[in-house]
């Protein structure tokens, strides 16, 4: 069954690569970064967490650069086909959401992803809103950072939950196993290969046989992964493992 699931998401990746020339210029202009959340319908649908940068820049598409909007929107988008292709999670293909913290509509959906948390700032509305959504059963995936930046994620996540521990998770941890077996964690940052990855865990009373709440990916970057899945940018070995992750991520969400 594992080969099955593998050759599975081989045939998808392909799928994902044929992607008309047209759409691709398109995001070159930056036009595909207009992006308008989806009504809810009850379906998966992905959600990318907003927030207010310690610091930015002008970055891609001429825009400043807002840090939680990176790899947005092909990362998710690209997730969305692939779990639509080999789980059976009916994903909403229309689009995905961003919202914030404090926004009570962030209640309506299990998953949430935040991305570089190394810039991540909390309002106390937007501490006592995830505090909330974790603790009725919310899920927060927290991908593209490194290095340093572990400290403003500590203490963010500190502020959030002050008791609660960060503990490396290894291979044996369901999540590695709710869809894909994923035996070896030793998927590495796309451009950072350097810095050694690891995978860490916040969880239900800080007990590892408990619900685990939040999944973090440090010294990584898997939403990358998904963003140029389609282009050759990256190897396909690292992309596939990288959904692999994603999926996972997922599928024990929304089992747990």
């Amino acid at each position: 069954m594992r080969h099955v699931l593998t050759c599975c998401l081989g045939v998808a990746m392909v799928g994902l690569a044929a992607v008309p020339a047209a759409t691709q210029s398109r995001r070159d202009a930056g036009a595909e970064w207009e992006e308008y959340n989806v009504e809810y319908d009850g379906r998966f649908t992905f959600v990318r967490i907003r927030f207010q940068p310690r610091s930015s820049f002008d970055g891609r598409w001429g825009r400043r650069d807002l840090k939680w909007d990176h790899d947005y929107p092909r990362a998710e988008r690209h997730l969305a086909r692939i779990l639509a292709e080999i789980t059976a999670i009916d994903p909403n293909a229309s689009g995905s959401n961003i919202l914030t913290l404090d926004d009570p509509e962030i209640f309506k959906y299990p998953v949430a992803y935040l991305a570089e948390p190394g810039f991540w700032t909390l309002s106390e509305e937007e501490r006592e809103g995830l505090r909330a959504y974790l603790l009725k059963g919310g899920f927060l995936i927290v991908d593209d950072f490194v290095d340093t930046q572990w400290y403003n994620f500590e203490g963010r996540m500190r502020d959030v939950l002050p008791d609660a521990r960060l503990i490396r998770l290894d291979a044996t941890h369901p999540v590695f196993h709710s869809f894909f077996e994923i035996d070896a964690l030793d998927h590495r940052h796309p451009y950072w290969p350097a810095f050694e990855s690891a995978f860490y865990g916040v969880f239900e009373d800080n007990d590892p046989q408990k619900r685990l709440m939040v999944i973090v990916n440090y010294n990584n970057d898997i939403g990358e992964s998904w963003e140029w899945s389609d282009t050759g940018f990256l190897p396909i070995d690292i992309t596939n493992e990288a959904y692999k992750l994603g999926v996972n991520y997922i599928v024990y969400a929304m089992t747990h």
